[in-house]
């Protein structure tokens, strides 16, 4: 979309001040912790950017809040690789790269943020080569720290931690799919037929590229079957979220140009929680 259509959509330049108003208007505040997730084409024309963003929700928050933000690894080798000839798995175990929190890109499958703040002056990220989240702030390290390597979106992990804080979830423009805490809710549910994967990656410990295997719900393809519990054609976060937002869970508003939406990160555990343990026959 070029830049007339972005500004006509948003009646105009969104500055870092227009930004600062509207996220406070909606309710983010001095000293919050926030997992945010954006799509900035919905937002409209940002002038600055992803940093003008990074910018406005710093000076919301302020010295005592903290931002989140879910990176994973773009060049992460696939999983199924160890299903490839054995010269090819040679040739990856001998010659990928490892993990490295300060280097390896953000999955660029979750837009311009996430690799804008993991870089930004005192960022920091988890150890986590697959799902790992970057931080920004008074608690940053404490969010991040020993990331769990297996079950890492359940306890213990940057998501749990978020939730204990008393954190938040904001959605600037962002799809309500892309919802990810709900993998916390999938992890902790008790529900029969939970999927998992198991996988290998570099990473480094001591200074040394070491391969690790891990083990995790299927956050890809999905930890359940909702197949029939959700409309066809509709993501199961999606269904959720909407289904909590009809509950009166979350504020809406409007953040330039995108439909935007601030939760309490507890009540959306506490629903999606309920809602997949209800929905697929786990409740206890």
């Amino acid at each position: 979309m070029d830049e007339a259509a972005l500004l006509a959509r948003a009646d105009g330049p969104v500055t870092c001040e227009r930004l600062v108003r509207e996220l406070t208007a909606l309710g983010l505040g001095e000293g919050d912790t926030v997992m945010f997730h954006t799509r900035m084409s919905a937002i409209g024309y940002v002038a600055g950017g992803a940093p003008a963003l990074i910018d406005a929700l710093r000076r919301t928050v302020g010295e005592r809040g903290t931002l989140m933000v879910t990176c994973g690894w773009n060049d992460a080798p696939p999983y199924g690789f160890t299903d490839w000839p054995r010269p090819w798995q040679d040739a990856v175990r001998a010659g990928h790269p490892a993990y490295d929190p300060v280097l390896s890109e953000a999955d660029h499958d979750n837009g311009r943020l996430p690799e804008a703040l993991r870089r930004w002056p005192g960022a920091v990220r988890s150890r986590h080569p697959d799902v790992s989240c970057a931080a920004l702030g008074a608690v940053a390290t404490a969010l991040t720290a020993d990331h769990p390597w297996d079950d890492p979106h359940g306890p213990g992990s940057p998501l749990a931690r978020l939730v204990a804080s008393g954190g938040r979830v904001l959605m600037l423009g962002a799809p309500l799919e892309t919802l990810t805490l709900l993998h916390h809710a999938e992890a902790l549910a008790d529900v029969p037929g939970k999927r998992f994967v198991e996988y290998e990656q570099p990473v480094l410990e001591g200074g040394r590229r070491v391969w690790r295997r891990f083990r995790d719900i299927d956050s890809s393809d999905g930890a359940f079957d909702y197949s029939a519990v959700t409309p066809a054609g509709q993501d199961p976060f999606e269904t959720i979220a909407r289904d909590m937002l009809a509950a009166g869970i979350g504020r809406h508003g409007r953040v330039g140009a995108a439909d935007s939406h601030l939760f309490e990160a507890g009540e959306v555990l506490d629903f999606g929680l309920a809602w997949i343990q209800e929905k697929l026959g786990g409740a206890r």
